[in-house]
């Protein structure tokens, strides 16, 4: 059973960091894509950024430039950066990654981020 477990969320201050991370276990293959979305309060969970397993990163264009985000197929991990968090910013963020053969998606627990000084 694949499962996708976020870690480093937490409190950050107005115009701090954000560095998650994300480490997927019960796979033996490459997954397909494997990225990050987010969630605010009371609102749809949303796109911020994946990557398939050729490199080829898909973002949201509200999100353009404002994170950086990374995987490594050796490691079964993916990563995600911001610097410079506002207060639109908090949120939940959730893991995701998708696989071909099988097909199937899977989604992390969620970390929360909370921007507050």
């Amino acid at each position: 059973q694949v499962e996708l477990v976020e870690s480093g969320g937490g409190l950050v201050q107005p115009g701090g960091s954000l560095r998650l991370s994300c480490v997927a276990s019960g796979s033996a293959f490459v997954f397909h894509s494997m990225g990050w979305y987010r969630q605010a309060p009371g609102e749809q969970r949303e796109l911020v950024a994946t990557i398939n397993r050729i490199g080829k990163t898909t973002h949201a264009d509200s999100v353009k430039g404002r994170y950086t985000s990374s995987r490594d197929d050796a490691k079964n991990t993916a990563s995600l950066r911001r610097t410079s968090l506002k207060a639109a910013d908090p949120a939940l963020y959730y893991c995701n990654a998708v696989s071909d053969y099988p097909w199937g998606e899977y989604w992390g627990q969620g970390t929360q981020v909370t921007v507050s000084s």
